[in-house]
Order: C-alpha cells, then structure tokens, then sequence
C-alpha cells in the first residue's frame, strides 16, 4: 500500500492537485472519501471533473445522495453516504444501479459503508489544517499507477 501526505494551501490550490489526480484514474476506479464538513471533498471533486474533461457544474450531492457528472464511456459518480447508517442501506439508494465499468465513484463518508467497498479503492482523507489550508491523505492498494504522482 502506498500512504502519501500532501498539503495545499488554498481551493484553487486543491483543485489543481485533483485535476493532475484525475489524469491517472480510469472507469472502475472508487475513491472512498473521509473528512469533515467543510474539509474540501467536494471542492476535491470540483478537481477531479476539471481533469476528466468534464465540463458539468459540480455540487455537493447531500440532498440528492449522488450526482453523475459527463457521460460514458466515462462518467464520474459523486456519492453522499451522510445519512445512510451502514452497507445494508445501499440497496434503497440506487447505489448498485451505476455502472461501475464506465464510472469512476467519488463517495463521501464513506466510512458508512466501508463493508461495500471494493478491495482497491483509493482512501482520501482531506483534512481542514487552517482557514482555506488542508491535509490530503492518499492510501492506495494499487502502488504502479500511482506510485510516482506529484501534484
């Protein structure tokens, strides 16, 4: 397993930093958010869509439980897991009903349904250092692809 530490300092910054992360992901992928409110996750994807070429508007899915941003063959699936208790509640999400094999997931506390989650997803932990400074832990299975990733 691969653990990396980085820090940014501002929203455009953690931007910047998804948007080169997004380069190295492809359809399959699941990236298991952890953080607190206001910690950047969706700020974080804001990134992600950018470097992915997708053009949609990116907000936070709390209400909506998932937003699906672009189209296949590569669509990015951001998840809001906030209210659901454990994994036996995805059933009654709609969480199975997404196409993983032309997705990438993005999911937000996903420390709720860590059970279901598959054996390589990507954990990113975002953490609020100062006003707009923030930690982003990275720990990653799979270490070749991602090994040499400098933001």
């Amino acid at each position: 397993m691969i653990r990396k530490e980085f820090i940014t300092c501002s929203p455009e910054e953690t931007i910047l930093f998804a948007e080169k992360f997004a380069k190295l992901l492809r359809a399959g992928d699941v990236i298991a958010y952890a953080g607190d409110l206001g910690a950047g996750k969706t700020t974080f994807t804001r990134g992600l869509a950018a470097g992915l070429g997708i053009k949609d508007l990116v907000t936070s899915p709390t209400f909506a439980l998932v937003h699906v941003y672009g189209q296949p063959p590569l669509q990015l699936c951001h998840f809001d897991m906030y209210r659901i208790i454990d994994e036996t509640e995805l059933e009654t999400t709609g969480f199975y009903d997404y196409d993983l094999t032309e997705s990438i997931f993005v999911i937000e506390w996903s420390e709720n349904i860590r059970n279901a989650l598959p054996e390589n997803a990507i954990f990113l932990t975002l953490e609020r250092i100062h006003d707009e400074e923030r930690r982003i832990i990275l720990e990653i299975q799979e270490s070749e692809r991602f090994e040499d990733f400098r933001p």
